[in-house]
C-alpha cells in the first residue's frame, strides 16, 4: 500500500477525534500558552480591521433565497393582476381555475430556473449572459402548463389572451428584475454587504499560493481580511500577497469575536499534522466555518470531503452551526413561542412581581451579565430572588441549599423556575434564544476554578445563542454546579445540542421543559 492509498481514506472526522487527545506544549520562546477562548490584547492594525468588519454581511445563500422568493411572488402577482384587469374578479374562477394555474406556473418556472443554474452567484452577476437560460425556463414552464391543460381538457377554462399576456409580462418582469439584481449584487460586493469574510491561518509561500488561487476566481465571494501566524517574521513575513499579518493564533480568537468573520482557512501542508491539530484545538470554539486548504496538495481525497471557493478545493473541518435560513427559522420560532408564552404567563409574572415587592425591598428585576453568542457579554433578566443588599451580580458565590441570601418568595420562584420568566423578553430583544445552552455568569466558578479551566473546549458552547432552556436541563443538569463533573456533563449536553440542532429538536426540548421542571431536586 502506498501513501496515496492511505491518504485516499482521509476524513475530517479523524481530525475531530484526534483533537480530544492532543496536548498543547509551551511555545519555544517560553511564553505561556493561553487557555482556549481567553481574550488577548490585539495590535492596533488588527483592532482597526476588526472594527471595520464589525457589521454583519449578508451571505450569498440568504441573497439567493430571497431572490427565489421575490421571483416566485413577483410572477404570481403579475398573473393575478392581469387576471383581475382582463378577466375580472370572480371568486369561483379564481379559486378553482386561475389560482392553481398561477401557483403552478410560478413554482414550475422557479424550479426550472434553479435546474438551469439561474440562481448561482456568477449567473446573478451576469444578467445579459444568463437571460437566455432564464427566459427558456419561463417558456418551458408555459409549455408544460399548455400541454397539461390540453391533455387534462383544462385549457378551455382559461382566457388565451390572459395566458399570452402573463407570458409576455413575465418576460418583462424577469428582464427588469435580473438586471436590477445584477446591479445590486455588483454594488453589494464593492461595499462589502454581500461577501464571505475569511482569515487565513499560516503565512509564507503556502498562504501566498492560496491567496493567488482565490484571487484568480473572478466570481468568488470571498473577502480575505488578514493573516494570522504563530511563527516569527523570518519564517512568516508581515505582509503576504498584499495582506498584513494581524497577529498570532491567540490574537485570532479575540479578532474573530470583535469582527464578523465567516470562514477560517488553514493554509498549512497536510503533513504538518501536529501543528494543524494544535490550531484546531484553539480555534474550534469559534462560530466559523473552518476549512483546510487543499489547493496545493497532490494527494487524492474523497469527493465528499471537499467544498470549493471558486475552483479552489477545501477540506471541511467544522461548519458554523445554525446559519443562513436555519437562523431565520430559529429566530421566527423564538419570537412566535416567546410571544405565546408572554400572552399565557403574564398573570403569573404580574403576581410574582407583586409578591417580590411585598416580600422585600428592592427592584423586581435582577440583571446579571452572562456569556452570550460568540462569548459576547449580555445582560440577562430574572425576577429578583435574593435580598437586594445580598445580591451577587457577578455570581462569585454559588447559591446553595438553604442559602440565607434567598428570600422566602425567592425560594419558591427558584424551585419552580418562575424567576427565569423575564428571559422571554431577552429572547424578543435578540440576546437569547428560546432553546440553547444556558448562559453562565461571566466569572462562574466551581470549586474555585472557572468553568473554562475545568472543561476543555468550554467556550465552544457559545457558538450559538444561549437559551432560556436547553438539552442539559432536560437531562437533569440544572441548578447548583458544585463539582467538576456537573459542568462537564452540562457542556457535553450543550455541544450535543449544537451538533444535532433542528427545529424539531428545539420543539422537543420546549415541550419536555415543563415536565422536567417537576424535578426540583437541584433547584434552590
Amino acid at each position: 500500500m502506498n501513501k496515496h492509498d492511505r491518504t485516499d481514506r482521509f476524513d475530517p472526522e479523524v481530525l475531530r477525534k484526534a483533537m480530544s487527545s492532543i496536548t498543547v506544549t509551551p511555545r519555544s520562546d517560553g511564553s505561556p500558552v493561553r487557555k482556549p477562548g481567553e481574550m488577548t490584547e490585539i495590535n492596533r492594525v488588527a483592532r482597526q480591521t476588526a472594527n471595520r468588519l464589525s457589521q454583519e454581511s449578508y451571505s450569498p445563500t440568504m441573497i439567493i433565497g430571497l431572490l427565489r422568493l421575490i421571483e416566485f411572488v413577483g410572477l404570481m402577482i403579475v398573473g393575478v393582476v392581469l387576471y383581475m384587469l382582463y378577466v375580472g374578479f370572480r371568486t369561483d374562477m379564481a379559486l378553482v381555475h386561475y389560482g392553481p394555474a398561477i401557483l403552478l406556473g410560478a413554482t414550475t418556472a422557479v424550479l426550472l430556473m434553479q435546474i438551469a443554474d439561474g440562481y448561482q452567484v456568477p449567473a446573478l452577476r451576469n444578467a445579459l449572459g444568463t437571460l437566455p437560460k432564464i427566459l427558456t425556463a419561463w417558456t418551458a414552464a408555459f409549455a408544460l402548463m399548455a400541454v397539461a391543460g390540453f391533455f387534462l381538457q383544462y385549457g378551455i377554462q382559461f382566457s388565451r389572451v390572459w395566458f399570452a399576456a402573463w407570458y409576455a409580462a413575465g418576460i418583462a418582469f424577469l428582464v427588469l428584475n435580473r438586471n436590477f439584481i445584477a446591479f445590486a449584487i455588483r454594488r453589494w460586493a464593492r461595499n462589502g454587504i454581500m461577501e464571505r469574510r475569511a482569515v487565513i491561518v499560516g503565512g509564507g509561500e503556502p498562504a501566498k499560493a492560496l491567496i493567488r488561487s482565490i484571487e484568480q476566481q473572478s466570481d468568488n465571494d470571498i473577502r480575505i481580511c488578514g493573516i494570522f501566524d504563530d511563527r516569527d517574521e523570518r519564517r512568516s513575513p508581515p505582509m503576504v500577497a498584499g495582506y498584513p499579518k494581524l497577529g498570532n493564533v491567540d490574537d485570532l480568537v479575540t479578532f474573530a469575536r470583535l469582527a464578523r468573520i465567516d470562514m477560517l482557512i488553514i493554509a498549512l501542508p497536510l503533513n504538518a499534522e501536529n501543528r494543524v491539530l494544535e490550531l484546531l484545538k484553539k480555534l474550534w470554539i469559534l462560530p466559523l466555518d473552518i476549512r483546510l486548504a487543499a489547493h496545493a496538495n497532490k494527494l487524492r481525497f474523497r469527493p465528499r470531503s471537499y467544498s470549493y471557493v471558486g475552483s479552489v478545493p477545501m477540506l471541511d473541518i467544522f461548519d458554523r452551526p445554525i446559519t443562513d435560513w436555519d437562523s431565520v427559522a430559529k429566530r421566527g420560532f423564538d419570537i412566535l413561542f416567546s410571544l405565546l408564552a408572554v400572552a399565557v404567563l403574564w398573570p403569573v409574572m404580574i403576581a410574582t412581581a407583586i409578591a417580590i415587592k411585598l416580600d422585600s425591598k428592592g427592584p423586581v428585576i435582577f440583571k446579571q451579565k452572562r456569556h452570550g453568542f460568540n462569548n459576547e457579554v449580555v445582560e440577562v433578566f430574572k425576577f429578583r430572588s435574593m435580598y437586594t443588599e445580598a445580591s451577587d451580580p457577578a455570581a462569585k458565590k454559588v447559591v446553595t441549599k438553604g442559602d440565607p441570601r434567598v428570600t422566602k418568595v425567592g425560594r419558591f420562584i427558584r424551585k419552580t423556575s418562575i424567576d427565569e420568566l423575564p428571559q422571554f423578553f431577552n429572547v424578543l430583544r435578540g440576546d437569547l434564544s428560546l432553546v440553547g445552552p444556558r448562559p453562565h455568569a461571566v466569572v462562574a466558578i466551581t470549586q474555585d476554578k472557572l468553568f473554562a479551566e475545568v472543561v476543555d473546549g468550554y467556550f465552544a458552547r457559545h457558538r450559538v445563542k444561549p437559551g432560556v432552556t436547553g438539552w442539559a436541563q432536560i437531562n437533569g443538569w440544572r441548578g447548583e454546579i458544585d463539582n467538576d463533573d456537573k459542568i462537564k456533563q452540562r457542556t457535553a449536553c450543550d455541544l450535543y445540542y449544537i451538533e444535532n440542532w433542528s427545529l424539531l429538536f428545539d420543539l422537543k426540548i420546549l415541550l419536555l421543559t415543563p415536565i422536567r421542571l417537576l424535578n426540583t431536586e437541584n433547584a434552590y
